[in-house]
């Protein structure tokens, strides 16, 4: 059956899904299964807009969607009005290091920062001035004035001052907002420069204090120690001026597993679990954290998670739910799909592509059953089965029979010898048995 889907949307899907990364946009026409698992993160973004916040860790082998997921909430928590920034973690952007990884985590946030009427990054500029603009216009509905009206920009000022002073008892609070303050000064005045200034400091691109005192008369600069605690403000922010709630979504948290050194390593778990009881104790507020890791980050005892008991007691599955899954707790484990909800996902994806192009022919449930047979025969096993080790695949065959319409599908699933991707030669499976290959 064909779908209706813009072309933006499906061309984008079939670059994505076709190169094995996830796409940023139209997974709502491709979301099979988890309905469980998706109920409770859409639960959490409800009690992030009340002012609670959330700690997630989204945990499976690769290929399983963990990343998806974390797409999946950020375009829901979009289109709900939350801010939402993510960033992949990776050797040079952790949460703590010596040379300044932590707060490089913390300007890749700012970085893709983004809100609906700017999904794509980019949205600091867009959120402070679109607050400004917006008391501008409550003050000339309240007021009568008009903006070159005399006292017209001091009753702006005196609501600005007002909407910021709640951040100045968080910690690090009183600097953001004389931070937020000189912004809009220089968009009062015309003065690049001081909005310039004020930028830099909120992307954390002043080296020193010094630099900070000069330019902003601040003393305090957004470094490695204190990137958290200004998260925190910019959620207290935002929920301030409008929107529901900020929501950071960090991945491939597996590169924090890969620090070789012990005790570099355990200061990064040891930040983690200071992110995690803030929002657990109710010491943050309107912030959602999701972290995408894979089962050996979390349960490896020699250098994972589950080597600390601090974190072994907060995460660890109770012994009374075996079988069972509790989606409130902190650890959402993304078990793998069944054979008919793949089936289901192909049916999909073959139907977004055949929108795409114009196709008429339709693939029967007989011809998405053999290609998913052919995959389980050359992993050796059904257990092994997970999204990203198909799609790819899917997306090729699909591509090279429209491409070639005299090749059946049949010729090409069994009698070309097609090498797919998803093979027991080809896949790189490490030491506990994890496909290392995919990121779906």
């Amino acid at each position: 059956m064909a779908v209706k889907i813009p072309k933006r949307v499906s061309t984008a899907l079939i670059n994505s899904l076709g190169a094995g990364v996830v796409p940023r946009i139209g997974l709502e026409h491709i979301a099979v299964g988890r309905e469980k698992e998706i109920a409770a993160l859409f639960q959490d973004l409800e009690n992030v807009a009340e002012g609670g916040a959330a700690f997630r860790f989204m945990v499976g082998r690769y290929g399983s969607g963990k990343s998806f997921m974390l797409q999946l909430i950020r375009n829901h928590a979009m289109e709900r009005g939350f801010v939402v920034a993510d960033a992949d973690l990776s050797p040079e952007r952790r949460l703590v290091g010596s040379n300044g990884q932590g707060v490089a985590t913390y300007r890749e946030l700012l970085q893709n920062i983004s809100t609906k009427i700017r999904p794509d990054g980019g949205a600091l500029i867009s959120i402070i001035e679109g607050w400004i603009n917006s008391i501008q216009n409550q003050v000339a509905q309240d007021t009568g004035m008009r903006p070159k009206d005399d006292g017209f920009d001091d009753q702006v000022e005196a609501k600005i001052l007002a909407a910021i002073k709640e951040t100045e008892g968080l910690v690090h609070g009183f600097a953001f907002a004389n931070v937020i303050t000189t912004y809009w000064r220089g968009y009062r005045l015309d003065d690049d420069a001081k909005k310039n200034a004020a930028l830099r400091w909120l992307r954390a691109d002043f080296a020193n204090k010094i630099e900070a005192k000069s330019a902003l008369g601040v003393r305090d600069i957004i470094d490695d120690d204190s990137w958290y605690d200004y998260i925190k403000l910019m959620a207290k922010f935002v929920s301030g001026i409008g929107y529901k709630g900020l929501l950071v979504l960090l991945d491939e948290a597996v590169h924090l597993y890969k620090i070789n050194h012990t005790l570099s390593r355990q200061d990064n778990y040891d930040k983690l679990l200071a992110m995690f009881n803030d929002t657990m104790q109710g010491k943050a507020e309107h912030l959602g954290i999701y972290l995408g890791g894979t089962p050996r980050f979390l349960e490896d005892p020699k250098r994972g998670l589950f080597n600390d008991q601090a974190w072994q007691r907060r995460t660890a599955k109770s012994r009374f739910t075996k079988g069972f899954q509790d989606t409130s707790g902190p650890v959402v484990q993304l078990e793998t799909l069944t054979k008919e909800e793949i089936l289901i996902l192909l049916q999909r994806l073959a139907d977004v592509h055949a929108t795409h192009y114009g196709t008429q022919k339709q693939l029967t449930k007989q011809e998405l059953q053999a290609f998913v047979q052919e995959i389980i025969n050359r992993l050796g096993a059904e257990a092994l089965l997970t999204p990203g080790e198909i799609v790819r695949d899917f997306i090729s065959v699909l591509n090279i029979l429209q491409q070639n319409p005299d090749i059946s599908w049949h010729e090409l699933i069994q009698g070309s010898g097609l090498p797919l991707t998803a093979t027991g030669k080809d896949l790189n499976v490490d030491e506990n048995g994890e496909v290392a290959e995919f990121t779906l």
